[in-house]
C-alpha cells in the first residue's frame, strides 16, 4: 500500500511515513494510490467482531507491510480500552417499531467523537517512533512535534490521545475565550510534561492559519519534525 499527495507532486510513500509527516511536502493531503478490496466474506466474517477487532481488520487493508495484523490488533485493543464501554460506539435502539437507532460517540476519555481516531493515532505515533529508535541505537532519537488547532473538541481529544507518549511533544492552539469552559479545563489541566497549550487572541481560523503556515515552511517542518493531528493526517481519517 502506497500513498500519494492530492497535489500530485509526491507519491510512493509508505503508511508509516504519511502518518508521521501529516501534510505532504507539496502542501497536499495524502491518499492511497489505490483503494484496497474487501475480503470476499467480509459481511459474514466481520459481522460479530468486537469494535477493536473490526477496526484492526479495516486498518490492516491500508498499512501494507508497515505493521503486522498482530501489531495492529494490539494497538486497537490498547486504544479502545480507554472507553467506558466495551462496545466503544454502541448502537442504541430508540424505537424498534420504526427501526430508529442512535450511535453513541461520547464514551471516550473526553466525551468527543474524535476520541475514536485520536486514541489510536497517539498509540500509532508512539509505536512508529519507538520502533525507529530501536532500529537505530546510538543515533539521535526520532521525535515528533505535533501541532494542532482547535475550537475545543479536537484539542482535548488530541491531548488525551498523546499525553505521556514517548518521543512526542504536542502543542495545541485554541482561541482565547472561544472554547467551552469544560473543553478548556480538559486541555489546560493536563499536566503531562509533553503537553503544551497555547491560547491565541483571535478565532479558530487564526489558530488554523498559524498551523498551516508552520507546515508550509519546509525547513522549519523538517527541523522540528512536525506532525499533525487535525484531519490533514491520513490516519485520523482512517
Amino acid at each position: 500500500m502506497k500513498y500519494r499527495s492530492t497535489r500530485g507532486q509526491v507519491s510512493g510513500q509508505s503508511f508509516e511515513s504519511v502518518v508521521l509527516e501529516g501534510l505532504a511536502s507539496d502542501g497536499g493531503l495524502y491518499i492511497p494510490e489505490q483503494l484496497p478490496s474487501l475480503p470476499a466474506d467480509w459481511q459474514t466474517a466481520w459481522a460479530d467482531l468486537p469494535f477493536a477487532e473490526l477496526a484492526a481488520e479495516l486498518i490492516t487493508l491500508f498499512v501494507g507491510t508497515d505493521l503486522t495484523r498482530a501489531q495492529i490488533g494490539h494497538l486497537t485493543a490498547k486504544s479502545y480500552a480507554t472507553f467506558d464501554t466495551a462496545k466503544v460506539t454502541p448502537l442504541v435502539t430508540l424505537d424498534p417499531a420504526t427501526n430508529t437507532h442512535i450511535l453513541e460517540l461520547f464514551h471516550g476519555p473526553t466525551f468527543a467523537f474524535k476520541d475514536v481516531a485520536l486514541q489510536f493515532l497517539g498509540n500509532l505515533f508512539e509505536f512508529f517512533l519507538e520502533r525507529k529508535n530501536a532500529q537505530n541505537p546510538g543515533t539521535p532519537r526520532h521525535k515528533i512535534t505535533v501541532v494542532g488547532a482547535t475550537s475545543g473538541d479536537t484539542g482535548s481529544a488530541a491531548i488525551f490521545g498523546l499525553r505521556g507518549k514517548k518521543n512526542v511533544e504536542v502543542f495545541i492552539l485554541h482561541p482565547e475565550g472561544r472554547v467551552s469552559p469544560i473543553q478548556e479545563a480538559q486541555m489546560t489541566t493536563v499536566l503531562d510534561a509533553n503537553v503544551h497549550n497555547v491560547s491565541i487572541k483571535g478565532t479558530f481560523d487564526d489558530c488554523q492559519d498559524i498551523v498551516k503556515q508552520l507546515f508550509g515552511r519546509p525547513a522549519f517542518k523538517q527541523e522540528h519534525s512536525l506532525g499533525a493531528i487535525n484531519s490533514i493526517n491520513w490516519a485520523r481519517i482512517l
